[in-house]
């Protein structure tokens, strides 16, 4: 079963594909080194041949004949033993002086070489056959010369060179398989690790995680980041039934009071006045439900992602007026003083809508809970980096409340009572994380700051100028 598996493993079919490309790698390499030690070795022996030859010509030249045999006796004296081979045999054919006995039969190679078999006894009385590479000549009219040298033991160096590249190459191939073997078993004991702790996660046990070897290689790095998502993924689902519990909890009473209504409508005791008094507010209560719902799905819709192929150029200034001019009559009303402080020209690139509706809730959220004489302020900024920003001088909140203040369905005010749907803060989040924007919220001595600070790197860069067309 094992053996099944390491063998279908991605893995060893890699350490194979990779030992197959190096073995044809390594094959190439040996067949060039065996072919160039090849053709050196030939050719140093030709050139000792030619040496050879010249010398002896230079000799025959000085000497004559006479001249010629006494130098071929001293040579054959000399190399009785050795690789080169002299023989000089006159016109009948008998020999005159040379180590060897006979004049040798061969082939003509392609070079003019001579390719022929010689015999030599051996220090233990036996003769042996040797390879030997020359040259013949015709010598004073009808006599002979034969210049050559032993090649046999080149010939055992090519083989033994032949031999080390044939062992050395099976010997790297059983290594490669053995090592794809290994490498493949490691590989297959980390992938189980990980597979049998997504079992227990598919089981539904969130809690588990992937164990790190602490080796810091890419398993560690990998199971690193599945912890993460898998940290991730248990807070949104804890999230998300937190969510639930919620929403039965604030959707189940208004539902409550509507249905109390319609019933008390239809039982028909109503006057005009009281019907329609009624009906008011059983049409609050449902726009304060749609306003839930549309709030949940603004929020699904920025942690989702999918809007940023709507997203544009969008000027920060221009919404901060937009949500002045909708909150100064709101703002009046409760005796607020609302104030806008706007730099000229500060764009980013982002969903004008979110980023108006994340403004409106911050804008919302202060004047709301502002006493009558307080001040809101809406700011806006280019430099150092893009920023939207709504201070207050309210009851603010606690720095250790403030994360909890951007959950859903969250309100700090002990009876849930209080207006609202506890979505604001966690909309103005969500459009926070969508843009890549830092959710700042600092004490304001008294009462809250609240900024949305963008990444510069994130946003457009100004479009050149056009050219202008030159006059001619």
């Amino acid at each position: 079963m094992l053996l099944t598996r390491l063998l279908k493993s991605a893995t060893f079919r890699l350490t194979l594909a990779y030992l197959g490309v190096f073995s044809l790698s390594a094959m190439a390499l040996f067949a060039f080194v065996y072919e160039a030690s090849i053709t050196f070795m030939e050719q140093q022996t030709r050139e000792t041949v030619e040496a050879e030859i010249q010398g002896l010509r230079e000799q025959y030249a000085l000497g004559g004949l006479a001249g010629l045999e006494r130098v071929i006796r001293q040579r054959a004296e000399a190399e009785r033993n050795r690789a080169s081979i002299y023989l000089l045999v006159d016109r009948w054919g008998g020999r005159v002086a040379g180590n060897i006995d006979a004049w040798p039969e061969g082939e003509v190679d392609e070079n003019g070489l001579l390719r022929f078999t010689f015999e030599r006894p051996r220090p233990d009385g036996r003769i042996e056959h040797r390879r030997a590479l020359g040259k013949r000549f015709i010598v004073a009219g009808r006599w002979r010369l034969l210049v050559g040298r032993d090649v046999e033991d080149r010939i055992a160096t090519q083989k033994l060179l032949l031999n080390a590249m044939t062992l050395g190459g099976g010997l790297m191939v059983v290594v490669g398989v053995l090592g794809g073997f290994a490498l493949s078993r490691w590989t297959l004991a980390r992938l189980e690790g990980i597979n049998r702790a997504t079992k227990f996660i598919m089981a539904g046990d969130l809690a588990r995680r992937i164990r790190l070897e602490g080796t810091e290689d890419e398993f560690d790095e990998l199971a690193r980041n599945l912890n993460a998502m898998l940290d991730r993924i248990e807070a949104l689902v804890a999230a998300m039934r937190e969510v639930t519990d919620n929403i039965a909890h604030d959707l189940r009473t208004p539902l409550t009071r509507l249905r109390s209504r319609i019933d008390v409508a239809l039982l028909g005791r109503l006057d005009e006045a009281e019907a329609r008094a009624l009906l008011e507010e059983t049409m609050r209560e449902a726009d304060q439900l749609i306003a839930t719902f549309n709030a949940l799905l603004a929020i699904a819709r920025a942690e989702s992602g999918a809007l940023r192929s709507e997203w544009e150029p969008v000027d920060l200034c221009a919404i901060a007026a937009e949500v002045f001019d909708l909150y100064e009559p709101l703002a009046e009303e409760r005796g607020i003083t609302l104030g806008l402080d706007s730099a000229e020209d500060v764009t980013v690139y982002g969903h004008p809508q979110l980023l108006a509706q994340a403004l409106a809730n911050l804008v919302d959220n202060a004047v709301k809970y502002t006493e009558p004489g307080g001040r809101v302020t809406i700011r806006v900024r280019g430099t150092p980096r893009p920023m939207l920003e709504v201070a207050d001088n309210g009851p603010g909140i606690p720095e250790t409340q403030r994360r909890r203040a951007l959950e859903r369905f969250v309100r700090l005010q002990p009876e849930r009572s209080a207006p609202g749907n506890g979505l604001g803060l966690s909309l103005v989040d969500a459009v926070a994380r969508l843009h890549e924007a830092e959710l700042e919220m600092l004490d304001n001595a008294p009462g809250l700051r609240v900024r949305l600070v963008f990444d510069p790197a994130a946003q457009p860069k100004p479009a050149p100028a056009p050219a202008q067309k030159a006059l001619h």
